[in-house]
């Protein structure tokens, strides 16, 4: 078999465009995920309500325990038969952010649960309020154990939008799927294709590690 990697070269504009439509769709799917962990890990931190604390379980319990490609299908091809219709962006988006959010709040929840209880006590003894307390004194404190594992999904989540090809967004997967269809060159297709993912993921490491970098001088 002769290896020809012109085509990867002729090609390299629309793996470029892809790779902005990925990192678009995991910066906008990571925001609500966030915003989900945050939400849900602090709720069920502090069991405010047995309704709440159910509802959320079964949210966390049921995108964990379900792979996120039906998901996916079922957010873009399954939500139209009861009127909910949206884009494959949004689609994308929400699909991957639910899911993350569902990982997430529970390193969130955990990061909260590691904070000695005594700060919080301190915090009532200063004339903090519930609300005030978590704020200012529980989550900056959560948020240093949990920004490694955060990065960590956003890494994972960096890569699981290659599912999303599944509903016709041409990100990644899908230009080098297009591109192998047209070529019939796997190899080359497959092994740039790799690359890309590995760039960007190792540029999220990096990004990690200089977080963590910049916590522990915080921390001195």
């Amino acid at each position: 078999m002769e290896l020809n990697f012109d085509i990867v070269t002729y090609n390299l504009p629309l793996f470029w465009q892809a790779t902005l439509i990925t990192i678009k769709i995991t910066i906008v799917a990571f925001v609500i995920a966030l915003f989900i962990a945050f939400t849900v890990g602090v709720l069920r931190s502090y069991d405010i309500s047995r309704v709440f604390t159910v509802v959320l379980a079964a949210y966390v319990e049921l995108f964990r325990g379900t792979p996120l490609l039906v998901q996916l299908f079922f957010i873009y091809y399954g939500l139209p038969s009861v009127g909910i219709v949206m884009d494959a962006f949004t689609a994308a988006v929400i699909g991957l952010g639910l899911n993350g959010g569902a990982y997430m709040s529970e390193t969130v929840r955990a990061s909260i649960l590691s904070v000695p209880k005594g700060q919080e006590e301190a915090a009532f003894s200063l004339g903090f309020n519930r609300l005030e307390a978590i704020w200012h004194i529980i989550l900056p404190q959560a948020l240093r154990v949990a920004i490694p594992p955060l990065m960590n999904g956003f890494s994972s989540m960096l890569k699981e939008t290659s599912l999303v090809s599944v509903i016709s967004i041409t990100e990644l997967t899908r230009t080098g799927n297009l591109i192998y269809s047209r070529t019939a060159k796997p190899f080359e297709v497959y092994l740039t294709l790799a690359l890309f993912y590995f760039v960007l993921t190792f540029s999220v490491v990096l990004l990690a590690k200089q977080i963590e970098r910049r916590e522990k001088r915080w921390n001195i």
